[in-house]
């Protein structure tokens, strides 16, 4: 066999071995649904429902912001201290110097890309392994947020239509029986966007490769640092939306809020299918992962399971989920 043949063949068992891991997750989480369902009455009312959905808006965009990182395989411990970074900065323009709803939307994407843009400067070109360096980054963005904002929350009060941006409802008022948050149908584009990207653009194939063998791809003429830079400031940029979902649903910047939040969301990532060594991964995967973390939270919070079991239970999970990808890469 040639080995040209060897290397489609080894893909092809790699999206099949994918494929089983994402029908996995997903028939894990329609069997978590169910169990709660059957546990509470309370679990599938409408008003939970879309409780679960707004708190998946959240972090699900940041893990597919993670994802990338993921892929490429680096890791981003700073999504979550980016988020509230951004969401300061959003609290600036738009409170602090009175700026109109849109600029305030930019500046946080803006402030979210050039944040990622850093982060991949030093593991691109400082050769910073990126776990210390955006380590670094989290504790850095983690002290401005607090520096800008003057260690106290930011509200919006005076913004009109921002709470609408994670809050309000445009499918709702179309169809009144759908009050589906805005911040669940931004989940969503973000995620058609970012797997249109993944699978259609060349950033997303350099995004594959850069996971895969970045070596081999660096020998053959491209410029790594270039597009793996490239690859850190699109998952910034997505940050700075998460950052606006939360300042939206909270009606507030919180600069002390977002250590942790990197957790869940990667968490949603290796549920979801993507490989921690690189090379492998899909948003729709990431998007079950995160409706796991969810479900999996207001099912225990329902059913009054103490907060710190709750922890235990989710790291469990990541274990598990980890040790699954291991097995996997194995039979490759």
């Amino acid at each position: 066999m040639s080995a040209a043949a060897s290397t489609a063949s080894t893909s092809a068992v790699s999206r099949f071995s994918g494929a089983q891991h994402r029908l996995l997750a997903f028939a894990s989480l329609i069997i978590l649904v169910a169990v709660f369902s059957f546990a509470s009455p309370n679990f599938m009312q409408t008003s939970n429902i879309i409780a679960i959905l707004q708190a998946t808006s959240v972090n699900g965009v940041l893990a597919i912001a993670a994802t990338l990182v993921i892929i490429t395989g680096g890791i981003d411990l700073s999504v979550g201290t980016l988020m509230t970074f951004c969401a300061v900065i959003a609290g600036v323009v738009l409170t602090f110097w009175g700026m109109p709803l849109g600029l305030g939307v930019l500046a946080a994407i803006l402030a979210g890309a050039a944040s990622g843009t850093l982060s991949g400067t030093f593991v691109a070109k400082l050769k910073i392994p990126p776990f210390i360096a955006t380590l670094g980054m989290m504790l850095i963005l983690k002290g401005l947020s607090l520096v800008i904002s003057g260690t106290r929350p930011i509200y919006f009060n005076g913004t009109p239509g921002f709470t609408q941006i994670s809050q309000g409802s445009l499918i709702g008022s179309v169809i009144p029986s759908l009050p589906i948050p805005n911040g669940v149908l931004i989940l969503f584009l973000v995620a058609i966007a970012t797997s249109f990207v993944l699978e259609r653009t060349i950033l997303g194939r350099f995004t594959f490769a850069l996971g895969s063998n970045e070596e081999a791809v660096r020998l053959s003429g491209v410029n790594t640092d270039r597009w793996k830079i490239a690859v850190y400031a699109l998952a910034g940029s997505i940050c700075g939306i998460a950052g606006l979902l939360i300042a939206s649903r909270l009606n507030s910047a919180q600069p002390a809020l977002g250590q942790g939040y990197e957790l869940d969301a990667i968490a949603a990532v290796v549920i979801g299918g993507t490989s921690l060594s690189g090379g492998r991964g899909t948003i729709i995967g990431t998007l079950i992962g995160a409706l796991i973390i969810s479900v999996l939270a207001n099912g225990l919070r329902i059913l009054s399971v103490a907060q710190e079991w709750q922890t235990v239970v989710t790291g469990s999970i990541i274990i598990l989920a980890v040790y699954t990808d291991i097995l996997r890469r194995r039979r490759l």
